[in-house]
């Protein structure tokens, strides 16, 4: 004789809430605010975790894109790495070894040294 658990398949659904007294319903409006409230939290923390963080990036890239001059060292996103000879409304011009390059000011992901540093650390 072969000895079997027998567990009821309800048991497992009755787990997730506790049971109504018989003859009594949930209230619907507060099932309505539980439900607008969590959708409400939901979205504060999308806000706090997705969208603040990438707009105070987006004016950070902004800023540095804004402040590049010429003299200044900086690396593309494909990693070329090079000085700012031109700067143009919409594109650079940089000098990577002996190449000339036009790029876009968008490509530019970071100012390693700014003209103004040289010619700071010079005078003193």
């Amino acid at each position: 004789m072969e000895a079997t658990l027998c567990i009821p398949k309800t048991a497992f659904l009755a787990l997730g809430a506790p049971p109504t007294p018989p003859g009594t319903q949930p209230d619907p409006r507060g099932q309505m605010v539980y439900t607008v409230g969590m959708l409400a939290f939901m979205v504060f923390i999308f806000y706090f975790l997705i969208i603040r963080p990438q707009r105070v990036r987006s004016r950070q890239q902004e800023s540095l894109l804004k402040s590049i001059k010429p003299g200044d060292k900086v690396v593309t996103s494909s990693g070329i790495i090079g000085t700012v000879v031109g700067v143009k409304e919409k594109s650079l011009s940089i000098r990577s070894a002996d190449t000339k390059l036009e790029i876009l000011k968008s490509a530019v992901t970071e100012v390693t040294a700014s003209a103004a540093e040289k010619s700071g650390g010079e005078s003193s």
